[in-house]
């Protein structure tokens, strides 16, 4: 997600699966709902109250089969048009699943030459998300400090992280029935519910990450009602969830290469290795160090790699995370390190996380055998120790989760008027395989793509490239040309690089490492 949307939600992008897939062209065969309208009032964020915005509830079923039944609450914002005509409402999700969108009502106004003034922005919190009632917790403390080591290097370590993982959706179990509805669908039938509450006859819509797959399922189900809308690293719909998750290992294994390498070019600033390969030795001996003596007692190998990770997400955290670890191996600094956990994790809060489990772990049946899980992430530990493991056991709460497993909506965009796709061609969170299955999907869309881009979900962060064609997008309607073939339709130049200040970096020549090519291989999420 990008610079705004990583300020209002948590990325926790880790999981995939490839299941067989029931056709879902139309909207399921649900009894009639009627949402009573939203009654707008001020807003309790005092950036929601500065940017003008209304804030009210959406009272939606639990169930959809039993619209009479148990209700739930939806947090809702609205920043209104301030334009002589309105183009609409326009929904935005951040992602996760887990973001809370609640404040992304703000979106508009990043949008550049005033085009998103014409819309009405529409954030909302999901179903068990932030300020949505119920919301959704299991164990707040799950990701505290020193954890055990991801890396099962002992059966002891494999059964302590099996029996935590197990803890984990037994705790999840006492939000009773709301974990039975908390699949993708569930979600796409509230944004349903939310436009009949709105007014509108139709919606558009702005997706990033997780979100990009809420789109998908929602445009599968009501393509009729969806007018325009955009896709910032797009979910591969082939993926979910399981398989795709040793794949983005994969992607991720691959972009810590090419922060390793920026990190040595900028030698003379960090003084930790004037090669990639100097300074990922580096940092694998001090995730050994740190498993034997966790940092300031709190940040072990697990929190070490969490902090990392963040630098195989996004290019403009790198000079903070590069900060932190030269003050930890000069100085012995481990309150930096902290920090920049407790940014990237919250401890004390596991809303974000517990759904994204509830969603992940129930929107398909992953693989039920541990033996499977221990084969395919050891395979895939041998290519890419960076984060397999530490992904293995984020997601590892699915093989017991306590809700039924569904199936997932056969995407398919045939009937949807209009979409644009966007994505960084080295995005290891949604890599690119997934933008060109969707773009072959939706035949009336067209593909911006960033080559070299390594960043996630970054449209609307100064880019004018990109940002430039999105206004366009959302003021005419007007998309990329589509060329034949199975390409993008059109590319722009990523952000670059950061440059620390008062750098002397390397020249490309100097360099002893050879540059990482592009990535290939299956598709990954």
């Amino acid at each position: 997600m990008n610079k705004l949307v990583s300020a209002f939600a948590v990325a926790g992008l880790l999981a995939a699966s490839v299941v067989a897939a029931v056709p879902a062209n139309a909207a399921p065969a649900l009894p009639e709902f009627d949402p009573a309208p939203i009654t707008w009032g001020t807003c309790a964020s005092t950036g929601l109250q500065k940017a003008g915005a209304q804030c009210g509830f959406l009272e939606v079923p639990l169930d959809y089969r039993d619209p009479e039944g148990t209700k739930i609450s939806l947090a809702v914002s609205r920043v209104r048009h301030t334009t002589a005509q309105s183009q609409g409402v326009m929904l935005v999700n951040p992602g996760g699943p887990g973001g809370s969108g609640l404040t992304l009502s703000v979106l508009g106004r990043s949008v550049p030459h005033h085009a998103g003034d014409s819309y009405d922005w529409i954030g909302f919190d999901p179903r068990g998300v932030g300020a949505s009632k119920p919301a959704l917790s299991c164990d707040p403390d799950y990701f505290g400090y020193n954890r055990p080591d991801y890396v099962p290097r002992t059966p002891q370590l494999e059964q302590t992280w099996l029996a935590s993982s197990k803890a984990y959706a037994a705790a999840c179990a006492k939000n009773g029935p709301l974990l039975d509805h908390m699949k993708t669908r569930d979600s796409a039938q509230d944004m349903e519910s939310l436009r009949k509450a709105l007014g509108e006859q139709q919606i558009n819509y702005y997706g990033f990450s997780y979100g990009t797959y809420l789109g998908q399922v929602y445009s599968t189900l009501y393509p009729q009602r969806v007018r325009r809308m955009v896709l910032d690293s797009t979910v591969d719909p082939r993926k979910v969830w399981y398989r795709a998750n040793l794949d983005q290992d994969i992607a991720f294994d691959h972009n810590i290469g090419i922060y390793f390498d920026w990190v040595a070019k900028y030698d003379s600033v960090y003084h930790l290795g004037t090669s990639g390969d100097a300074v990922e030795k580096l940092w694998y001996d001090q995730q050994q160090k740190l498993a034997q003596s966790p940092a300031g007692g709190v940040v072990g190998p697990d929190e070490w790699t969490d902090i990392f990770l963040q630098a195989g997400y996004y290019r403009f955290g790198w000079e903070d995370i590069a900060k932190a670890f030269s003050g930890w191996v000069h100085d012995g600094d481990w309150q930096t390190l902290k920090a920049l956990y407790d940014d990237s994790a919250s401890p004390g809060d596991d809303n974000g996380y517990a759904v994204y489990a509830a969603v992940q772990c129930s929107d398909v049946q992953w693989p039920q055998s541990w033996g499977k899980w221990r084969v395919d992430n050891s395979a895939t530990y041998f290519r890419a120790p960076f984060e397999t493991w530490g992904n293995a056991w984020y997601n590892a709460p699915c093989l017991f989760w306590p809700a039924k497993a569904g199936v997932p909506v056969k995407i398919n965009g045939a009937k949807v008027r209009s979409a644009l796709l966007i994505d960084e061609e080295l995005d290891a969170a949604t890599p690119f395989e997934g933008s060109l299955q969707v773009r072959r999907l939706y035949p009336n869309s067209a593909l911006i793509s960033e080559p070299g881009g390594m960043t996630h979900a970054d449209s609307l962060s100064g880019d004018a490239c990109v940002d430039d064609q999105v206004a366009d997008y959302l003021a005419t309607g007007k998309l990329p040309e589509r060329k034949p073939g199975n390409g993008p339709d059109t590319t722009c130049d990523p952000l670059p690089d950061p440059v620390p200040a008062g750098a002397a970096a390397k020249s490309d020549t100097d360099a002893t490492q050879q540059p990482l090519q592009p990535l290939t291989g299956p598709a990954r999420r």
